[in-house]
């Protein structure tokens, strides 16, 4: 790829001749390790670590349902202020079930909101209107939270990714591909209906609808 062309890669956001960098570890600062530990088990982390070493070092890891980044917190593990970290979204499927979920395991959080500017509005705290998005278009329908410090936590419902943010198709279980599975076959059904007749290609049309569907480059 010439000079040209690699610009025109960056501008379009692709990184080129990159090797992967995934976000692996959120370090927050908190002021009472134990209390940090049991919220964020309280509201179903998985415990990965504790670690305690010399000079009174302590460093707890654990990670949020389904994700593939963890959170870090302890003792003499940053020198952040305690509860001085803001904004870090959590993505779920359903803002209104995760709410709730939140609030019956004893957490303050905020009824569901959306941007009455749109998705990618971002107007701050006057422009958020109550409840979720009314189209439920992913990324617009949010709740927020704080753990005993005040580090936020910001629910972000994203049902469908926006086309090149993910390069392979993510299934969190065996339900949730068949899930998948039904609705490419339902769709599939319509699709031969209007064609009269059955589609001998079907597999290419299953892949094509299901990359779409997970926001897959074709």
């Amino acid at each position: 790829m010439g000079r040209a062309g690699e610009v025109d890669a960056r501008r379009s956001g692709q990184c080129t001749g990159m090797v992967d960098m995934k976000l692996e570890i959120v370090v927050l600062p908190v002021s009472d390790v134990d209390r940090a530990k049991r919220f964020y088990l309280g509201i179903g982390c998985r415990e990965d670590a504790d670690f305690t070493g010399a000079d009174e070092f302590r460093v707890v890891q654990v990670t949020p349902p389904g994700s593939a980044t963890s959170i870090i917190f302890g003792d003499r593990v940053t020198d952040a202020e305690p509860g001085s970290v803001r904004g870090v979204h959590l993505v779920v499927d359903d803002v209104v079930a995760a709410q709730k979920e939140l609030a019956t395991r004893g957490v303050e959080v905020s009824e569901v909101f959306h941007d009455a500017g749109g998705v990618f509005h971002h107007g701050g705290t006057e422009a958020r209107a109550p409840g979720p998005d009314p189209r439920r278009q992913s990324y617009a329908s949010f709740a927020s939270f704080t753990d005993p410090d005040g580090n936020e936590f910001v629910l972000q419902e994203i049902t469908r990714r926006l086309p090149g943010r993910v390069d392979h198709a993510n299934f969190g279980s065996v339900a949730e591909l068949e899930h998948a599975l039904r609705e490419a076959a339902a769709a599939h059904g319509r699709h031969e209906q209007e064609l009269g007749r059955a589609d001998e290609n079907w597999p290419a049309w299953y892949a094509t609808y299901m990359a779409e569907a997970a926001g897959l480059r074709s």
